[in-house]
């Protein structure tokens, strides 16, 4: 069967940005920075995303384009006789499932904020009354459970239709959507009293939190947003190097994915910050931030109900746009893996995201006394650990010795693969860096990560 292509290099970039711009990189990344002495953070991140994650990426996709395969075959179509690097699809394509399996509960959340603030049934709510909403959401399993269904069941939909008449079309429309949508809302929030506030507190170095938290604390928080923020280990960024044609180099394709996936994540900070400052609310960090301390922002403005509308409407586009390509994935590894047509690959793995979200859903409510990381942990943590804290970074190493490693495909052919086309070169002088230390710095991740 002939490798599916993607009809145009927009296409590819906007898809690509659009499974690496994550929600949860969305309401993480301003908290992160505006915990970790806000510019200077920032600063530490940009370099960080240079030297880590867009060498990494640039692997990822020449391990895709060079095989024209998903992470089902791709390591077995380039690996020497004898070698076990394809041993890491068992690893990826797990990791995969698990992450859909959180992040579709997480995507039908923000669907359903998005119709409540459409249809006006959160307005005139005071802090507890928003508080008490999204408690009641989380414990009412059939609520919790339609979301997550309409969320997988629109996903697979989509990828149905094909690579360039479902994914690439749709993906794109959201992505352009998204990228006007936050600037929509970012001039808003900018626009209100005392907004410079919350910018000050967000992108100025602030020297007392320098000192409260350490130089060495800002490095590791900024090395680990940096690595995380492209979804790069699993496979998810591979096949659509599998999809590319061989016009442009890699180098400057994974530039480009990562200055967007970035300016999408600081303009959410500049949506976020000068609101509740404006406001005299706390930026609290993850889900309260985005589904009670927000609501209530928008609940005390003129016009709260449309912002708030639109805020969630960019929050669905950025989840929906990462669930279109992780599904994506998943079906092209049925396709490559198990020789299934693209149809029966995208219904069987709707059922099994279906049943395999459960435990998620019923997590918050059914199964709450259950606390798999002790405290009060939730299954969903469990998950997002697993992918986040090990898989991920694992994954990452993988392809790094791979390319890298003689026993595996070798610096000489990833540089012949990645170098191929118009545009920048990635530097050979690179090899000691990307050999040595850029291992390094990923197992100290690791460790981090399971410490």
């Amino acid at each position: 069967m002939e490798r599916e292509s993607f009809k145009s290099r927009l296409g590819f970039i906007l898809i690509s940005a659009g499974c690496a711009i994550g929600i949860g990189n969305i309401w993480r990344f301003p908290y992160v920075a505006g915990n970790n002495g806000g510019g200077i953070f920032v600063l530490l991140y940009l370099f960080f995303l240079v030297v880590m994650g867009v060498p990494i990426l640039t692997m990822e996709f020449s391990v895709g384009r060079s095989s024209r395969k998903s992470i089902m075959k791709c390591f077995q179509t380039l690996e020497k006789p004898g070698h076990k690097w394809h041993f890491h699809r068992i690893p990826a394509l797990i990791g995969n499932y698990i992450l859909m399996c959180f992040y579709t509960v997480v995507a039908g959340w923000m669907m359903s904020y998005f119709f409540r603030f459409l249809t006006g049934s959160i307005d005139n709510r005071n802090a507890e009354e928003t508080k008490l909403m999204f408690e009641q959401l989380k414990q009412s399993p059939l609520e919790m459970t339609f979301w997550m269904a309409v969320t997988v069941i629109l996903g697979f939909l989509v990828c149905s239709l094909g690579l360039q008449k479902g994914v690439e079309k749709v993906t794109k429309f959201m992505m352009i959507a998204l990228l006007g949508l936050i600037l929509i809302l970012a001039v808003n929030s900018l626009s209100l009293s005392g907004a410079m506030e919350g910018v000050k507190f967000y992108l100025v170095p602030d020297i007392a939190v320098l000192e409260e938290k350490g130089l060495i604390n800002i490095i590791v928080a900024a090395m680990n947003q940096s690595f995380f923020t492209l979804s790069v280990g699993i496979g998810s960024m591979e096949v659509f190097g599998s999809y590319m044609e061989k016009e442009h180099t890699l180098l400057g394709e994974s530039m480009q994915i990562a200055l967007l996936d970035t300016f999408v994540a600081i303009m959410a900070g500049l949506i976020i910050f000068p609101a509740c400052f404006s406001f005299g609310i706390n930026p609290d960090s993850g889900p309260s931030l985005i589904f009670i301390t927000l609501p209530n922002v928008f609940g005390a403005m003129t016009g709260g109900r449309i912002w708030g509308a639109l805020f969630f409407l960019f929050m669905t586009f950025a989840s929906l746009s990462t669930v279109i390509a992780v599904f994506e994935n998943i079906i092209a590894c049925c396709m490559d893996g198990f020789h299934l047509s693209r149809g029966k690959a995208t219904w069987m793995n709707c059922a099994i995201i279906l049943i395999g979200s459960m435990p998620c859903v019923l997590g918050y409510n059914v199964l709450s006394g259950l606390h798999p990381m002790g405290g009060e942990s939730t299954i969903l943590d469990l998950q997002d650990y697993i992918v986040s804290n090990l898989l991920l970074p694992i994954g990452s190493l993988v392809f790094i010795l791979f390319c890298v490693w003689k026993k595996g495909w070798g610096f000489e052919q990833f540089l012949q693969e990645a170098n191929m086309g118009r545009g920048i070169k990635f530097p050979t002088w690179l090899k000691g860096y990307v050999k040595y230390v850029l291992p390094v710095l990923i197992f100290i991740i690791v460790i981090l990560g399971i410490v």
